[in-house]
């Protein structure tokens, strides 16, 4: 069976992207899709059958409904860390084995999804490399850009990996840092053997979040345009500034999120007129009558939360650079990126598939 582990440099690199843009491009050229997560880091039951979150949301968007305990046949929850830390773990390999057999049958090709890195599971010997070399499959490993492309981890899955590493998708590439990697970074690691399928270049609303799922995220509330919680919020300022400082800023910023005290009405004023994508009040402070009515007449969301100003703009980075890809929007647009920047005819001709 034509295996391809999908996996990464680290965790929040976009597997379930490339997983999910994978299997329907392959669909769509006729071929026989099936999918596992061959172990689960978020447990989530379903019609009393446990699996993996985000396992079951890549199966039903590839149209599957295998059983997800075959889907995921280890989900990493409390009794599995006692067991692994204790000693008392069994072999869970040749569960996974049979489960990806079962899985196999009648179908062209499996994506597998890895979990967190390509070493994440090291500590139960069930990380990606043991899995890859187990089930035979071909690893396409993604990198994420994080200031740098993780040279030496790349280096190493050639190694580790041998004939089993297909090669290596650079996401989230800066437009600033594509000329250097075209000219000098791709055509050395094509020189070390590592094949780079596709480079993906940083798109904003790929790492993008609506406002009604961002006041979850913040534990939060939204006081006003409650019928505007479906706007997007792609990054975020921080209106601690000068008035004359934050404009500045502001203007070079489209589609944020503006994070300030509640007792800041000069900033308040600012943002609202500038049609920010809401306001994010610190503090707990609610703001003025005349700012939530004109925040109501402009159609823009004011959240509430108890956090300090540092606190929250903490966790908007992190839920911003972690953003799931759940909505319906960012699904499409996600496949069509895969889909258009993969080298497909590569991928099939290496795992005998074209």
């Amino acid at each position: 069976m034509l295996g391809i582990y999908v996996g990464a440099t680290s965790a929040y690199a976009g597997k379930n992207l490339i997983a999910m843009g994978l299997g329907l491009k392959l669909q769509k050229d006729g071929y026989r899709v099936g999918y596992m997560k061959p172990v689960g880091a978020l447990p989530f039951k379903k019609d009393g059958k446990v699996g993996d979150e985000d396992a079951f949301f890549v199966q039903e968007l590839l149209g599957l409904n295998d059983d997800p305990r075959d889907v995921t046949p280890v989900v990493v929850d409390q009794d599995f860390m006692v067991k692994a830390f204790s000693g008392r773990m069994e072999d869970l390999m040749p569960r996974i084995e049979a489960a990806y057999v079962k899985l196999s049958k009648d179908r062209d090709v499996m994506i597998i999804s890895g979990s967190g890195s390509m070493f994440s599971g090291k500590y139960c010997n069930l990380d990606g490399v043991a899995i890859v070399n187990r089930l035979g499959a071909r690893a396409l490993v993604i990198d994420r850009y994080n200031k740098e492309v993780k040279y030496d981890y790349l280096a190493v899955m050639k190694e580790v990996l041998g004939d089993n590493f297909l090669g290596a998708i650079l996401n989230d590439i800066p437009p600033a840092f594509m000329s250097e990697l075209t000219t000098m970074l791709i055509p050395f690691f094509e020189q070390q053997g590592i094949h780079i399928q596709g480079t993906i270049t940083s798109d904003p609303l790929m790492g993008a979040i609506r406002v009604e799922d961002l006041c979850e995220r913040l534990g939060g509330r939204i006081v006003t345009a409650q019928n505007r919680k479906d706007r997007v919020v792609e990054n975020f300022l921080i209106g601690t500034m000068q008035v004359e400082n934050f404009m500045t800023h502001f203007k070079k910023s489209p589609r944020s999120a503006v994070i300030v005290g509640g007792d800041r009405a000069d900033v308040h004023l600012v943002a609202l007129e500038g049609n920010c994508e809401c306001l994010v009040l610190t503090g707990n402070l609610y703001p003025n009558d005349i700012i939530m009515t004109r925040a109501e007449v402009l159609g823009i969301p004011l959240i509430v939360v108890r956090d300090d100003t540092y606190t929250v703009a903490q966790k908007m980075d992190a839920i911003l650079s972690r953003c799931k890809l759940r909505d319906a929007v960012k699904i499409q647009h996600g496949a069509q990126l895969v889909a258009s920047l993969l080298d497909f005819e590569h991928i099939k001709e290496q795992i005998g598939l074209a």
